[in-house]
């Protein structure tokens, strides 16, 4: 029952805290006159981002670092599969593609790399540091290739949740700051919780990262879809997710490394590297070669989706996903 409870309260404050994290990011962006481009991939990426990099941190310092890396898989997974199939079913999306192709072939190439980085067996704080360059790196080049963009600024105003009217620099200030500490007190209980679980199921952590904690902290990102899909706004769905997508891998695990090294369990290596990868290459030609996301694509996702957690569950005690949790923290 407690665990139940520690859950249920990180995600509500997970929910709660990125929602107003993004509103206060968007606000001040806007103030501070920042460019569109630079809102839709850092601010917005970043701020859906947060709760897998506080879980991620959390994670590390908790002495269950697996548990960082099955929440950055499982939550690119869920991004593509989950958080565009599900707006998807609901209502259907134009996609004005030729927008995106630049930001796809960046989250294409931060996938490639993180999975043969992961081949040396563990994320050190100096492969963290890489990361972080290769982050640094994308940013610089995508804001370059679109940097005459203006749209996204105009479609992030009419999307539920961000005022018209951008807050004033101390509100918008105020509003990021209570939502990192929100962040932060929700990422502990909903870890605490997930591996409280895990304890009593016999499941490893690597395999709550992928499933319970991944699909936590990936709702920011499909309630900004949500949002998108019912305003027929595909660009800002799909913009958020491979931004998302690339921070979760060369910002989350590059920084969340700094605070400890993570190690790689073969299970990832074997498996659940490569379904991101793939969940990476069946989201691209869609986008590419079609004018629309339809439902009987976003039906395919899902189903895409639940077959692999259903897969996952039912090797959750797999040793490819390391020990189980017993002893490791507390």
């Amino acid at each position: 029952m407690v665990a139940f409870f520690q859950l249920l309260g990180g995600l509500v404050l997970l929910v709660y805290a990125g929602d107003a994290l993004i509103r206060g990011s968007v606000s001040m962006a806007r103030r501070l006159n920042v460019s569109p481009l630079i809102i839709g991939l850092t601010i917005v990426a970043f701020g859906t981002s947060v709760p897998e990099l506080v879980v991620g941190i959390d994670a590390v310092l908790t002495k269950v670092p697996t548990l960082a890396l099955g929440n950055v898989v499982g939550s690119n997974i869920a991004n593509i599969w989950l958080v565009i199939g599900l707006p998807a079913v609901i209502a259907p999306m134009l996609c004005p593609a030729h927008r995106l192709s630049h930001n796809m072939i960046a989250m294409l190439l931060a996938t490639v790399g993180f999975i043969a980085m992961a081949f040396t067996g563990e994320f050190t704080a100096i492969k963290g540091m890489v990361l972080l360059a290769g982050l640094l790196i994308i940013l610089f080049f995508l804001a370059r290739k679109d940097k005459k963009s203006a749209s996204y600024q105009e479609i992030l105003g009419k999307m539920k949740g961000v005022p018209e009217k951008p807050d004033s620099f101390r509100i918008s200030a105020l509003i990021i700051l209570g939502g990192l500490v929100g962040l932060g007190i929700g990422a502990h209980f909903f870890v605490a919780g997930a591996v409280d679980f895990a304890r009593m199921m016999g499941v490893t952590e690597a395999v709550i990262g992928l499933t319970l904690v991944a699909f936590g902290t990936s709702i920011p990102e499909l309630a900004t879809a949500l949002a998108a899909a019912l305003r027929r706004h595909c660009d800002v769905a799909i913009g958020t997710v491979i931004g998302s997508n690339i921070f979760n891998l060369l910002g989350i695990i590059g920084i969340s490394s700094m605070f400890g090294t993570i190690p790689v369990p073969a299970g990832f290596l074997n498996f659940d590297l490569w379904v991101m990868l793939f969940a990476s290459l069946t989201f691209v030609p869609i986008c590419l070669y079609r004018k629309n996301i339809s439902r009987n694509v976003g039906l395919m996702f899902c189903l895409a989706y639940i077959t692999y957690i259903v897969f996952l569950a039912q090797r959750g005690s797999d040793s490819q996903y390391m020990n189980p949790l017993a002893g490791l923290i507390g």
